[in-house]
């Protein structure tokens, strides 16, 4: 095989390139993969006001779960990511151990720092914007910045989704915990399965090769099978086991794989 020695991604293209296009002569034209700025405004705000508006079932979620109006907005305002705050709330009221369900919260945020890593790619910020950026990388900002065919498309999904989402997130968990007494018992209303069923929604077309259905498919089996037996938020942390276990399965049955191969071609030779 040849060595490669292509740039990575991003490397040495201009600002508004773009994605893993050259940027020299025999450059494929920009015109030929350029989006409307009004398309991509478009898209982030309708991911931006959709899911902006469950920050109202966090919030009811959250007052019901016995936090105060200040512990509730200071979350939305500093955590951001709807997954794991509906993962800590629903530990607390469920009477799980507060390290346990901060535990549980946390590792469902760390998907984030990933996120980051591919989004610092495709948008290269100035390092001046970086740590702002960094608080709006999550699920939904990651689903409309990644499928934009140019830097500065991704740029503007980036930003729209992330600031539209950020003000109607932390509004509406505002209004939620102040309304939470008039809703009366949040557990009927089933608004715990908002956020969740969102970011089920996004991540299911991500899942695009047999590994990661199998991977998400053990983890959502792990999860539903240790949910009786054990305190709440520890099924969400086992259930992570499912990656290491799929790769190392499928580092063995390929390595079986070369082997019985191996074998096939010298039994061959010796004929």
């Amino acid at each position: 095989m040849a060595e490669q020695t292509t740039l990575p991604e991003g490397v040495g293209e201009s600002a508004d390139a773009p994605h893993g296009a050259a940027t020299g002569p025999g450059a494929r034209p920009e015109a030929a993969v350029t989006k409307p700025d009004a398309a991509v405004v478009r898209d982030a705000l309708g991911v931006g006001i959709a899911v902006g508006l469950s920050g109202f079932a966090f919030g009811v979620t959250s007052a019901g779960s016995g936090l105060s109006l200040l512990q509730t907005c200071v979350l939305s305002l500093a955590v951001f990511t709807g997954a794991s705050q509906f993962a800590l709330v629903g530990a607390l009221a469920a009477g799980g151990n507060p390290y346990t369900a901060a535990a549980g919260a946390f590792f469902l945020g760390v998907r984030n720092s990933f996120y980051g890593l591919r989004l610092s790619q495709l948008l290269a910020l100035p390092r001046v914007l970086r740590p702002f950026a960094a608080q709006w990388v999550i699920d939904e900002t990651t689903a409309v910045t990644l499928p934009q065919p140019t830097r500065r498309a991704a740029r503007i999904g980036f930003t729209v989704t992330g600031l539209t989402l950020y003000v109607l997130w932390n509004l509406t968990t505002l209004l939620g915990a102040l309304g939470a007494e008039a809703l009366g018992d949040t557990d009927t209303w089933g608004l715990d399965a908002a956020s969740p069923a969102v970011f089920l929604a996004l991540l299911a077309p991500m899942l695009k090769s047999t590994t990661e259905r199998v991977t998400a498919a053990i983890a959502v089996l792990l999860a539903l099978g240790l949910l009786p037996v054990l305190p709440a938020g520890v099924p969400v942390l086992l259930s992570a086991l499912a990656a290491p276990a799929v790769l190392f399965l499928g580092g063995r049955t390929k390595g079986a794989s070369r082997g019985t191969a191996t074998t096939e071609k010298s039994t061959e030779k010796d004929r």
